[in-house]
């Protein structure tokens, strides 16, 4: 059994209620279908009932059972709509321009039905950029009261791999955080650790990545990487953190054992922090095409409300993976 079998398997009895907002494109509508023949959460489609159906229907995707809410009739708009108006009407936000984001802007009116309570998450990107999937999310849900940023990670699940945890790794942050300070790194580190243990259930082991292994380049990068291991070491010293590291360093112990021989971490990470959002975008893709990784996310770890991201290179079994992931965080 892969691991996001595992995540389903753990979120099946809380029938969590996850948002699918994208459903002018099939691969949503066929990941609610498999949402709802493995039985692992509940799914709201959002868009008009007669497009939605005649999709699903010119693709014999079955759809039957699963929830459609259309913005134009639904009957608790109007408490939608005053909920976003009371959120942003500080920064200028209008009744008239509340009422017109909600009917056009499926995003906006996912949110709000996290918000008020009617699911308990969103997942979306197949179509939207990043930039789009997340601005309501952090208008609307806002980062969580215990989070002091926001940020996102992949789960990576690497078949027949030898390293991180049985292939499975914590990479972040390669959709959000364009480039991190020394401090910012220290948060996404913190915050993708707690990610990994609650999801798999192990001591998370994290490497601060870099193009340099404990001082053997000079560069103001580098620098920036060397400062947030020490700001890590004093503000979290209960994490096993450590760098900065080469990859190879980080996850192959012969070469651990070369460069960064007195280094717990070294050779054994599982959560890879990188320095900047070039080097984790392009980590994560390589590792997805050439290792044939299977690659959830970008998941968002510090809003109130879990609202996640996708690849627009994402097929319905990811779409369905990240829904489970989702799932999950509405435990946390």
């Amino acid at each position: 059994m892969d691991f996001i079998e595992q995540i389903k398997n753990q979120v099946k009895d809380k029938k969590k209620t996850i948002v699918l907002a994208e459903t002018e494109d099939i691969r949503t509508l066929k990941a609610a279908a498999i949402v709802k023949k493995e039985d692992f959460a509940n799914t709201i489609l959002v868009g008009d009932e007669n497009e939605i159906q005649k999709l699903a229907l010119e693709n014999q995707v079955d759809i039957e059972g699963i929830r459609i809410i259309n913005p134009k009739t639904f009957s608790d708009f109007a408490k939608l709509k005053s909920t976003f108006y009371e959120l942003r009407k500080a920064k200028g936000l209008t009744e008239e321009e509340a009422e017109r984001l909600l009917l056009e802007d499926k995003l906006y009116f996912g949110n709000l039905l996290v918000k008020c309570g009617y699911a308990d998450g969103l997942v979306a990107g197949a179509v939207n950029s990043s930039a789009n999937v997340l601005r309501p999310a952090l208008q609307i849900i806002k980062t969580a009261s215990d989070s002091k940023m926001v940020s996102s990670f992949f789960l990576m699940d690497v078949p027949n791999c030898e390293y991180g945890s049985k292939g499975v790794f914590v990479y972040s942050d390669c959709g959000m955080v364009q480039n991190p300070t020394s401090e910012e790194l220290v948060e996404i580190a913190a915050t993708s650790a707690k990610t990994f243990e609650r999801l798999v259930g192990e001591k998370a082991k994290i490497a601060m990545l870099s193009h340099s292994t404990l001082g053997s380049a000079k560069h103001p990068d580098v620098d920036k990487v060397r400062t947030a291991v020490e700001l890590a070491h004093r503000t979290y010293p209960e994490l096993d953190i450590d760098g900065e590291f080469q990859l190879d360093a980080a996850i192959v112990p012969s070469v651990a054992e070369r460069k960064a021989p007195n280094s717990k971490v070294a050779g054994h990470a599982n959560v890879l922090i990188f320095p900047d959002l070039d080097a984790g975008n392009i980590a994560y893709k390589l590792t997805e095409r050439l290792a044939h990784a299977k690659a959830y996310g970008p998941i968002t770890q510090g809003l109130a409300k879990p609202v996640n991201d996708l690849s627009r290179g994402c097929n319905e079994q990811d779409i369905a993976g990240v829904v489970a992931i989702t799932a999950f965080q509405c435990e946390e």
